[in-house]
């Protein structure tokens, strides 16, 4: 039996986030990757980071649409369904704006499940 001499053990795969973290390096201002960190951030528990993220892509020129309805929907995880409501009324009207009419449809609806202010 010959001896084969040792490999190296692999090196573990760059997890999404790691993946994501390094593409911004390369190109900060990419509003897809910023809004793809904010999501894993939410999944890993950071989710006021992400948060902050989403509200920073909402708030950008123009405005990421999919930014306010994921924020929103932070928001109500975390039962701040008044700042929800104002996140999601704000969205539509950016929606409209920018002839985005599917997205505007989806977060009136998730505003009207949220009910009226003062229900939750």
């Amino acid at each position: 039996m010959t001896m084969q001499p040792s490999q190296p053990a692999p090196s573990p795969q760059p997890s999404r986030r790691e993946k994501i973290e390094a593409l911004l390096r390369d190109d900060p201002d990419d509003v897809f990757l910023r809004y793809s960190l904010a999501l894993e951030m939410e999944s890993a528990g950071e989710w006021e980071a992400g948060l902050e993220i989403l509200e920073s892509l909402a708030r950008g020129t123009p405005p990421y649409v999919p930014a306010f309805q994921m924020a929103a929907q932070h928001l109500v995880a975390r039962e701040r369904n008044e700042e929800a409501r104002s996140t999601l009324r704000e969205g539509i009207e950016e929606a409209r704006r920018q002839g985005k009419a599917h997205a505007a449809g989806e977060m009136s609806e998730l505003l009207m499940s949220l009910g009226e202010v003062g229900e939750g």
